[in-house]
């Protein structure tokens, strides 16, 4: 008899974990985004609500990919990722549902929200042209179309085509200017290079800091996280560089941006626990964090932006085509490269 309760204890004492686990409540997410900033959203978020994010990070196609690979049985609930373009590709692909969550409507303006609800925008980044403030801004630079005049011939520094801003920024442009133009435009960026494209945004920063030409294309949250490095010597360089947001003028398109953005998974088997924290990534801490530890622009009006970015002063944003960008992609880049941007 003694035995036997011996033995019930302790199958009781084993199975108790696996009960536990049961009942925890999760929330898959599949992230194409590697920072530091959502690992503190994801820890505010389970502090908050109690509820557990389990990540599996890959980049956006390989993270689709395995979500399509898995069909109904797949654990994943929501699904983040940088580019409009990979969104609306999840969106195509038939892996998304609508959120459901009338509160993210009303915080994210509807230029940063797909119309049915699949997707949304948590953070924003502008790409930008940048020049050493003690040379002043190279003189009549306003547009991206401005690129390609050849008074800029050996001045420019910039990432290969086949990088994922690039392309997304020559789509932009063949959706405003056309085939011809996108082509004309990329030759013209080619025979300007100061140096063949090569390394990362912050690289371009750099290279015109140090001589390499004037201009730099480049994201404005690398600028940030320079602005508040570690290291004195980058936080200096930082400071030195200004910042000019294209395509201003009252009638043009505005600056293009890359949004990183979030989808309801159509057979997210944690459906509350989702909304739950999609809904968070709007909220004022999350769009707090996004701001302040990785620099990049909040979507919800009011929020915190860091005084970094605020001193570059306000500006006008492209609308972000997600379904148009996907389609011009594949354009884009055979524009570009036929041009000589490689």
């Amino acid at each position: 008899m003694q035995r036997r309760v011996i033995l019930a204890a302790t199958a009781a004492g084993l199975f108790a974990p696996a009960v536990l686990r049961a009942q925890e409540r999760v929330v898959s997410l599949y992230s194409a985004r590697h920072y530091d900033a959502d690992k503190l959203v994801n820890e505010a978020f389970t502090r908050a609500t109690g509820i557990r994010v389990r990540v599996i990070e890959a980049n956006a196609d390989q993270l689709l990919e395995r979500i399509r690979a898995e069909g109904a049985n797949s654990p994943a609930d929501v699904f983040m990722t940088v580019d409009a373009s990979r969104l609306s590709r999840a969106v195509e692909l038939g892996l998304t549902q609508p959120h459901g969550v009338p509160v993210i409507d009303s915080r994210v303006p509807a230029s940063l929200r797909e119309p049915g609800g699949h997707w949304f925008s948590v953070s924003r980044r502008a790409r930008v042209l940048m020049y050493d403030k003690a040379k002043g801004p190279p003189a009549g630079l306003a547009r991206y179309e401005d690129l390609s005049n050849d008074r800029y011939k050996g001045q420019i520094a910039v990432r290969s085509s086949g990088n994922g801003y690039n392309v997304a920024l020559a789509a932009s442009f063949l959706a405003a200017n056309g085939a011809e133009a996108t082509e004309a435009w990329a030759r013209g960026i080619a025979a300007n290079l100061a140096r063949p494209p090569a390394g990362g945004d912050r690289d371009q920063i750099r290279a015109i800091m140090a001589g390499q030409g004037t201009i730099a294309i480049s994201n404005t949250y690398y600028l940030g996280l320079m602005s508040v490095s570690p290291q004195a010597d980058v936080r200096e360089m930082a400071e030195r560089v200004g910042v000019i947001f294209p395509n201003q003028a009252a009638g043009d398109r505005g600056t293009h941006v890359n949004i990183s953005g979030a989808a309801m998974i159509k057979t997210s088997p944690n459906t509350a626990e989702a909304r739950a924290f999609l809904e968070f990534l709007t909220g004022a801490e999350a769009q707090k964090t996004f701001g302040l530890v990785n620099m990049e622009y909040p979507v919800v009006p009011d929020s915190d932006v860091p005084p970094f970015l605020t001193a570059l002063g306000d500006f006008r944003q492209e609308a972000p085509d997600g379904p148009k960008m996907l389609a011009n992609a594949p354009e884009a880049l055979r524009l570009m490269q036929r041009a000589g941007w490689r």
